[in-house]
């Protein structure tokens, strides 16, 4: 447990680095002079290579076993990314340091999961994936209002950027003392309940397809705070605040769920995922009760898939084989979230209705497919 709650607190400042900073992606994007479609590709590109390079990432940390020194590099490149964005002067530099960061998360997080799972296995799946992710939200809610404050104090954004250096340098500082908890070295003696010493169990390919429609149909906040700015249905300082509410809803939620999986199984990620789709009519077809309504089911579904997803990976995949799973579950994600955001990008300008039918439409069929897969994974606990 010491050693789930140490990554957790690297998470938590980790997040207020970058999530305060992906608060104002969009609006700030907005204010170079992009476009919503370059927006959504941005995103989506950022996403995408923030996935994708986790297969590279997961197959260099099964061989290497190097799980520290690709966790660490991976945090570097993540965090440095952010406060460079104080220097953007036009929306290419931004795009190009909007990736970077993701590319570095790309890095460290299949090697930082299989760390993780290890520890998790002791104290419950579901709870152990649930607690960091909930630690992760924390810092979530903080970076949004960090940017709040700062937003409300220099009223640019440059400087906003610059104040997340703290956040980062405390994020770093964190990792080198979670170090000192490792107990990967002596991995638990775990029972796996599907067959994982050779190939990949057919169940895992059947499980990241419904993953990726998942990832297909899900909006990203960037374009929900390009739509919600665009038409001014709140300020340049409110927009963060609403993510910060959708952080908490997030944070709440992985608790609840990542509990709820241990005891009921995928079951429970279907049911968040109903709740998840209603916040695109909610954000985009609504007026600014709906937008706060719609954001806070978003972050319901941002919880379920935090304590689920990889909690559900780490139960049919074994530990030696893991780093590999991780990677491929994370690169057909990325390419999914990829293919959404653009699409969603692109139709933003067009047809808002196609937008919000193509996002539910996704994310109803992968809440059918993990509902029909419950009884292949039974409860962990």
């Amino acid at each position: 447990m010491q050693f789930i709650v140490c990554l957790g607190i690297v998470s938590l400042f980790a997040d207020i680095t970058y999530e305060g900073a992906r608060s104002i992606t969009g609006p700030f994007l907005r204010a170079l002079g992009s476009s919503a479609a370059a927006v959504g590709i941005i995103v989506g590109l950022g996403e995408f290579l923030g996935f994708t390079l986790r297969l590279g990432s997961g197959i260099l940390a099964d061989r290497t076993r190097a799980y520290w020194t690709i966790t660490i590099l991976g945090y570097l490149v993540n965090l440095a990314a952010v406060p460079m964005l104080a220097y953007a002067r036009n929306w290419q530099v931004a795009a190009v340091l909007i990736i970077a960061e993701r590319v570095g998360k790309a890095l460290r997080n299949p090697a930082r999961d299989v760390l993780l799972s290890e520890a998790a296995i002791r104290v419950g799946r579901g709870w152990g994936f649930g607690l960091h992710a909930a630690m992760d939200q924390i810092g979530a809610v903080i970076g949004p209002l960090f940017i709040f404050w700062a937003l409300a104090r220099t009223r640019t954004y440059s400087p906003a950027f610059l104040f997340l250096a703290i956040p980062a340098a405390a994020a770093l500082a964190s990792l080198f003392m979670a170090r000192s908890y490792d107990i990967t070295g002596h991995p638990a003696a775990e029972r796996v309940e599907s067959h994982t010493e050779g190939q990949l169990p057919r169940i895992f390919w059947v499980y990241i397809s419904a993953a990726s429609l998942l990832a297909l149909g899900f909006v990203d906040f960037p374009l929900v705070a390009y739509h919600l700015g665009k038409i001014n249905l709140f300020s340049r300082t409110g927009i963060p605040l609403l993510y910060a509410v959708a952080m908490a809803m997030n944070g709440i939620t992985a608790l609840i769920f990542g509990r709820l999986y241990d005891h009921f199984g995928l079951a429970v990620l279907s049911a968040g995922i109903v709740v998840s789709l209603a916040a695109l009519p909610l954000c985009f077809m609504g007026g600014a009760e709906a937008a706060i309504a719609g954001v806070a089911c978003w972050g319901t579904g941002m919880g379920a898939m935090d304590a689920t997803l990889r909690a559900g990976i780490s139960q049919i995949v074994g530990p030696n084989k893991r780093g590999r799973a991780f990677g491929l579950y994370n690169a057909a994600f990325g390419a999914a979230w990829f293919a959404g955001s653009s699409a969603m990008g692109l139709l933003y300008d067009r047809s808002l209705l196609g937008l919000v039918l193509l996002g539910m439409l996704a994310q109803a069929i992968s809440a059918l497919m993990f509902f029909l897969l419950r009884n292949k994974l039974t409860p962990s606990t």
